[in-house]
Formats: structure tokens, sequence, C-alpha cells
């Protein structure tokens, strides 16, 4: 009778107990919970985590605190970054990315835009050489060493727009497109040469800057951007030949000049070669 009368007091206690522990969800307990809804609680956790950082689904984060102040170069690329096979997305990262990640083996595209990168060194992609897009639009870049590109043979589309440049590096020589709007660029800061080697560049880029004259365009361009600049003048060999008065550009489609001090109506022999007439001021 003791017997029966103690077990129905600790079974009903027991299990108010149980009940107890496990109602405390923010106090999870070793063993107060059973393990299937243990591993439910820690895979949702990782799930949020993930969310945050805006991982890809395949990359597991790892349980290290995750800093709120500090440099970016604290962390691995790929738990700052997104990154896919061949492609890293570094864009707008916190904590502030103030120079080029480290970047997996093998990459092709870089995309670190709206960051705080100040510089570029010779380091930074030497090791990639499988480099064929650099998207660094947004940074604080004032500074790029020489070399930086040197090795990159493959690279086809570089942007340094939305930087703070006033010179130009040299440049890879199978690049299609480049991109330096929106910086501090006069013509002293761009090389005799800088373009000429580029004889598959399709699309030049150099609106919004501080030039005072037009530096050398590659035949093969296309599209041709210069506005907002300083230029005052032009001469009988930006755009033809003045010894060849058979010469045609028939590649050049879009001119763009508007924003400049230069009247170009006051130089009509110049663009006699080309199929189109460049936007800007003729009066």
């Amino acid at each position: 009778m003791k017997a029966l009368l103690f077990t129905c007091v600790l079974v009903p206690w027991l299990m108010a107990a149980s009940a107890w522990r496990f109602d405390q969800g923010s106090h999870l307990i070793p063993g107060s919970v059973p393990g299937k809804q243990l591993n439910g609680y820690f895979s949702d956790h990782l799930k949020l985590r993930r969310a945050r950082r805006a991982l890809p689904p395949a990359d597991e984060p790892d349980d290290s605190p995750i800093p709120v102040e500090g440099d970016a170069t604290d962390l691995p690329t790929c738990l700052l970054c997104v990154c896919l096979t061949g492609s890293v997305y570094c864009e707008e990262v916190s904590p502030d990315m103030t120079m080029v990640p480290t970047l997996p083996k093998e990459t092709a595209y870089l995309y670190a835009r709206f960051n705080k990168i100040k510089k570029i060194s010779t380091k930074d992609f030497s090791d990639i050489v499988t480099l064929k897009r650099i998207d660094l639009t947004g940074n604080l870049i004032s500074e790029i060493e020489d070399g930086a590109f040197s090795k990159l043979t493959l690279l086809e589309e570089l942007s340094l727009a939305d930087n703070r440049l006033v010179k130009l590096p040299m440049l890879p020589a199978k690049l299609t497109s480049f991109n330096a709007n929106h910086n501090l660029l006069k013509t002293k800061g761009i090389k005799a040469n800088a373009f000429k080697k580029l004889t598959k560049l399709v699309n030049l880029f150099l609106a919004d800057n501080e030039l005072e004259a037009i530096p050398h365009i590659p035949e093969s361009v296309r599209i041709l951007h210069l506005q907002n600049n300083n230029i005052t003048e032009v001469n009988k060999d930006t755009f033809c030949r003045s010894n060849d008065t058979y010469y045609l550009r028939l590649n050049l489609s879009e001119v763009r000049m508007d924003g400049n001090p230069v009247v170009l109506s006051k130089y009509p022999d110049i663009f006699t070669c080309m199929k189109i007439l460049p936007v800007g001021k003729y009066r």
C-alpha cells in the first residue's frame, strides 16, 4: 500500500518536472529535450545565421562569434562574400572591406563594389591569373601599383568607376571594356600608350573626370564616353588621320563629349572619317 502511494506521488511529479524543463525554450538543458527536437533547434539556428550572412546554401558557416566591429580581412573571404563556382561577390561588406580579399583559386569573376578598398597592389591578383572580369565600382581607390594587372592575361572587363584615381596603371592587352567614369583623372595621369595596345577594346568610359585632352583611342573602340571633363580642344589626329584623306573610322558608333568646354563646330575637319558626329557643344 505504501509502495503504491509512493508511485502515485512520484510519477506525476516527474512528469511535471519534465514538462517544466521542456518549456524553458530559451534555456535548453542537456538531456531535457529529445534528440530529434534538439537537432531541429540547431538546424533552424544555422539557417538563421546563414540568412543573416547572405551565404549561398552550399556554404556552411562556422560557430565562431561574428565580430561587430573590425576589418573584413579578419574573416575568410567566403564568410564575408558569396562564393559561387568561379565567381566571388563582395558588395557592401560589413565590417568594412579596405583591401582586395584573398580570392579562391580559379576565380574568374570578382564583384567587390561599394566597399572601402583604398589601394590595389601587385600581390592582390598575382596568383589569380584566371580572372576575366573585375568590378571595383564605388570604392575609395586612389592608388593602383603599375603591375597590379600585368599577369591577368585573360582579363576582358575592368571597372574602376566611382573611385579616386588620379592616374591609370598599365592595362591588360585583352580588355574589351574599361570603365573609369567618376574619378579624378587628368590627361597627365594617363600614359600616352595606355590604350594604344588594347586592340580588342570596344567600350571605353572616361566620363566625369578632369581630362584636358583626348587620349589615344584604339581603332577597335565602338563606344567612347568623354562627357563632363575639361577638354578644351581636339586635333586632326584625335579621331582621323590628317595624312590620309581616304581613311574611314567605321567602328565608332557613339562618342559623347557633352559637358566639355570645347566647341566642336570650330573643328569641322576632324570628324570627316567618322560615320557619326560626337555629342557635344557646337555653338
